[in-house]
């Protein structure tokens, strides 16, 4: 088992009831074609808003205010990766900018969906994030023997 923990930050950009997820472009097949959010690892003296703000900008080239993100779940995953992670979500309704894929090496296309119709191929550990958004669950876990 890996010494440390990632940790990750996830944006949801919310439009009404629709949520933006990314599609992304992988060399690895099991990620390739598969829908997530927004989204990345904590740079080193970073603080986790102003990761999700860079995750946003650098993604799908919006800019958040750090004082417009709100945390809405936290979920501690083992198995998502090589390293256990601790997820954490923000959702925003206020951002600067139009979504655009900026990154269309690791992302082939942006896209809003109903959040009560995500779509089928959505990534489990974003999923998870966004079910528990959709509950107003604060924190879960998953991959972790109880």
């Amino acid at each position: 088992m890996a010494d440390r923990h990632l940790i990750d930050v996830h944006v949801l950009l919310v439009r009404d009831d629709d949520v933006l997820l990314t599609r992304r472009r992988d060399t690895n097949p099991l990620f390739d074609g598969l829908w997530h959010l927004p989204s990345g690892k904590l740079d080193a003296g970073e603080s986790v808003l102003d990761a999700a703000v860079r995750e946003a900008e650098e993604e799908v080239g919006v800019h958040a205010d750090p004082a417009d993100l709100r945390l809405v779940h936290t979920l501690h995953v083992n198995g998502s990766g090589p390293e256990p992670r601790l997820g954490l979500f923000f959702e925003t309704r206020h951002w600067g900018g139009t979504p655009t894929n900026r990154e269309p090496d690791k992302c082939s296309v942006v896209r809003w969906f109903p959040l009560d119709a995500l779509p089928d191929r959505l990534i489990d550990y974003p999923a998870a994030g966004i079910h528990a958004y959709r509950t107003a669950t604060p924190f879960s876990a998953r991959g972790w023997a109880r």
